[in-house]
């Protein structure tokens, strides 16, 4: 079922001529008594029936606001969508069902989940989205709003299972480091299950990413541990780099020369003063190189 514009009849129009039938049935009964006697009662049952009718017609009467879609039925079938805002008029017979088609945002509950790696994450995302066809929202689901949380939910699930928190391995895209793309992919899996409730799905950002309680502590020590081997990966290629000069400047300039043991010992010394954690002592030899 797809969405049908329809137009409708202007309902200031309508509610003028309503009104000035209101105020003719009003004069006309206020002016009964100037009548003969025997034309009253036809006259009396004349105004009343276009009273009946001038109310019936004035039921027609319905407003839609800015980015508001009203439903129109005839005896459950459906006619068609009134978006145009303003005052609109239509068969008394028809239901009105209004749709709001404004933007609108929710955040999901925190959800316990495994990731890729079966480490059990908490995770929440921002879903933004609304209505673009008013006939699927209305009658292809019970109820689009809930059913626009559930599925995101059932979407969040899913995608958590398909990343790991953290990427172990280059190349690796993880829920931490490719927030750009899990969210893309976020919006993709979402907009594939509102599809048949007419909802168009803006954007869908994670906003919330957490270890469990019960694996956070042993996780920041994990956390904590590749850090220091990071850090100390670029401490020793710097150290590399810096002996490495060291013993090329020396031999460029003839300082001295150096044999493959001396300079093993030279190299070692460095790589101990360059990628130590605390300061070194110096030890003054007074002798040769040799002794």
């Amino acid at each position: 079922m797809r969405e049908r514009i329809v137009g409708t009849i202007s309902g200031v129009f309508v509610l003028i001529l309503g009104l000035a039938v209101l105020a003719a049935v009003i004069w006309g009964f206020i002016n009964l008594k100037e009548l003969p006697r025997e034309a009253r009662a036809q006259a009396a049952l004349g105004w009343i029936l276009m009273l009946t009718v001038d109310i019936f017609a004035l039921a027609g009467l319905f407003s839609v606001q800015p980015n508001q879609g009203a439903v129109l039925q005839l005896f459950g079938n459906y006619v068609g969508t009134v978006t145009k805002p303003g005052l609109h008029w239509a068969n008394p017979f028809y239901s009105k069902k209004r749709l709001s088609l404004r933007v609108r945002n929710f955040e999901t509950a925190k959800l316990k989940v495994n990731d890729l790696d079966g480490n059990p994450i908490e995770i929440g995302a921002v879903v933004v989205w609304k209505v673009v066809d008013t006939a699927e929202a209305a009658f292809q689901v019970d109820n689009y709003e809930e059913y626009v949380h559930v599925q995101s939910e059932a979407a969040l699930r899913n995608l958590t299972t398909s990343y790991a928190y953290d990427a172990h391995v280059e190349g690796q895209m993880s829920l931490r480091a490719n927030t750009a793309e899990i969210a893309a992919h976020l919006r993709e899996e979402i907009q594939s299950r509102l599809e048949v409730a007419g909802v168009s799905v803006v954007e869908a950002r994670i906003s919330h990413l957490a270890y469990s309680p019960e694996i956070a502590a042993a996780m920041l020590q994990r956390q904590q541990a590749s850090a220091i081997i990071a850090a100390r990966q670029k401490i020793v290629e710097g150290a590399v780099g810096m002996v490495e000069m060291a013993l090329d400047m020396l031999a460029s300039k003839k300082v001295i020369e150096l044999d493959d043991e001396r300079k093993a010992a030279m190299i070692s010394n460095l790589l101990v003063v360059l990628c130590g954690e605390r300061g070194t002592q110096p030890v003054v030899n007074t002798g040769t190189i040799y002794h």
